[in-house]
């Protein structure tokens, strides 16, 4: 990881949850820091968006959170992050968030992060990235979704090749 200066974390910004969701975002961070890179998330401080950037500022690691504007308020912005970006809406934070981002995980999460996931995965398909993407399956959390992934493979609907965008551990 020494040389992904910087990974984007999806996850969920929910609070409730198990804790060993909080608990491994949290450890997640810490990692980060200790590898030397910085996180660029949704700038949130509640769920597991908070937790990770609690972790990687523990650590004595950077922290860059992009936030729509509707989200910039007192009660979901983190306020202690290294660098905060407010952008205008949620395509503008995918985007700058995928920019300075050289790699990509997936912590648990529910729409949203599926769907910043599955838009990350589907920009490398089409070739837009050539960064490493990986699911952090967090309590067999991404179980059912890999699942689903592999039944979509063997029916055509995704290339062998494109099954391989992406690693999965636990």
């Amino acid at each position: 990881m020494n040389d992904m200066k910087t990974i984007c974390v999806y996850c969920g910004s929910s609070d409730r949850m198990d804790g060993v969701y909080m608990e491994a975002a949290r450890r997640l961070g810490r990692l980060l820091a200790v590898h030397g890179s910085g996180l660029v998330y949704g700038g949130g401080k509640t769920g597991l968006m908070g937790a990770v950037a609690d972790g990687v500022l523990e650590g004595g690691g950077s922290v860059t959170g992009i936030l729509p504007r509707q989200f910039y308020t007192p009660e979901l912005a983190h306020p202690g992050l290294t660098n905060l970006e407010v952008v205008a809406d949620m395509h503008a934070r995918k985007a700058r968030m995928a920019s300075l981002a050289d790699g990509f995980i997936a912590l648990p999460g529910g729409y949203g992060t599926f769907e910043e996931f599955f838009e990350i995965l589907t920009w490398a398909q089409i070739g837009l990235h050539a960064k490493p993407i990986g699911l952090l399956d967090v309590n067999g959390y991404y179980q059912p979704l890999l699942e689903l992934v592999r039944h979509a493979g063997q029916h055509g609907f995704i290339y062998p090749d494109h099954l391989e965008l992406f690693c999965c551990a636990a």
